[in-house]
């Protein structure tokens, strides 16, 4: 009876835990402990598993249906194959990122960089940095899409005497924000290559504007959070 009543216990025990357990039975007798060995698998957690499994194969959908989602709000659909064909042939010219044409940029006049395009300056393409100063003045900085080479620096006329009120709102937008200019191109470039950045610092969601094209010339509007860098699809003109 003694023997019976340890391997219930046991028994038990592994059926709580799941697993092996080896009980030890003794009898009344002088005879030798015998010992008996008893594997129990826990079925809950098994289910547990497979309900995780299934969790996790379901929010995987989801992310993929949202990130496709995006990318359909986000594709310029005002573009014909003439289109397409030149900002194919631009964007692949441009063999600079715009990160690091902004970070070279940079290097060459310091301060705080606003916007940076891939421009048209003739028969040739260059990366066109806006850098605001310390002390509030602007300069624009041309680096080399193709050699990253810094081909000129020059400061920006106040034409329109705007520039006082238009240094204040940037600013105002960037006070607090974390993500700076290149960042959010880093956080755009896995849509395709970065041809412009721009801070929108006048709409009441004020964040990174970012264009990038595709392999196939498809180009694409996005919006980069100014402290999170959550990319998201420019709607503003839906």
């Amino acid at each position: 009876m003694k023997r019976n009543i340890v391997i219930a216990t046991i028994t038990a025990v592994a059926l709580i835990g799941g697993g092996t357990a080896t009980a030890i039975a003794v009898s009344g007798d002088d005879e030798a402990p015998a010992k008996k060995t008893v594997s129990v698998s826990n079925d809950d957690n098994d289910r547990d598993d497979v309900d995780n499994d299934v969790n996790d194969t379901d929010d995987t959908a989801q992310d993929k249906a949202e990130d496709q989602a995006e990318d359909r709000a986000a594709r310029d659909t005002d573009q014909d194959a003439e289109d397409k064909a030149e900002n194919a042939a631009e964007a692949k010219a441009g063999q600079v990122t715009a990160a690091d044409a902004i970070t070279t940029a940079l290097k060459a006049k310091s301060g705080t960089a606003v916007s940076a395009d891939l421009d048209d300056e003739g028969t040739n393409l260059v990366w066109d940095v806006d850098v605001l100063t310390s002390g509030d003045k602007w300069f624009s900085v041309q680096v080399d899409p193709a050699t990253g080479k810094v081909l000129g620096t020059h400061a920006d006329r106040d034409d329109d005497g705007d520039d006082a009120a238009e240094t204040a709102r940037i600013r105002a937008a960037l006070k607090g924000s974390s993500v700076t200019a290149a960042e959010a191109a880093e956080a755009a470039a896995a849509k395709g290559t970065v041809t412009s950045v721009d801070l929108d610092e006048e709409s009441r969601d004020q964040a990174w504007e970012v264009d990038t094209t595709a392999a196939d010339g498809t180009g694409s509007d996005w919006r980069v959070d100014l402290t999170s860098a959550k990319l998201t699809a420019d709607r503003s003109e839906d």
